[in-house]
């Protein structure tokens, strides 16, 4: 009978206070996975919307001075709303402002906008040209 009453297993107590220390533990490491699939989603738009105004910005770079491209003024892409590719049916819209500087050169801004989770997120490249890809 001696043996029985010197045998202890956890109270319930116990168990109850680490159930509650292991809960915390994982409600931490899941509102850190929930902030990181947003920061990488965030990352990805932020990516492309780079991808796609240094593709805008090299064509119009690579433009003769004088052609119509490096008119004075402002663009608006024609395939707006336009994905990642530059194709119709995304979630970017982009568009660019040619301002002359002097006879030789043009000062190009090109700006590309979009939504995140609701919020207004905008990315914008600017550079000089002299046309022909300089």
């Amino acid at each position: 009978m001696s043996s029985v009453m010197t045998e202890r297993g956890f109270s319930l107590l116990e168990v109850l206070v680490a159930i509650s220390i292991f809960s915390i533990g994982l409600l931490a490491v899941a509102t850190m996975q929930v902030s990181a699939i947003h920061g990488n989603r965030l990352s990805n738009a932020v990516t492309q919307a780079s991808c796609l105004a240094e593709m805008q910005l090299e064509a119009l770079k690579a433009a003769d001075i004088n052609s119509a491209d490096l008119a004075a003024g402002n663009y608006e892409d024609p395939n707006n709303p336009i994905d990642e590719n530059g194709a119709n049916g995304g979630i970017f819209n982009r568009s660019w402002v040619v301002t002359d500087q002097t006879t030789l050169s043009k000062a190009l801004t090109v700006t590309v906008r979009w939504n995140d989770a609701g919020k207004p997120k905008s990315l914008v490249l600017r550079s000089l040209t002299r046309g022909g890809g300089y």
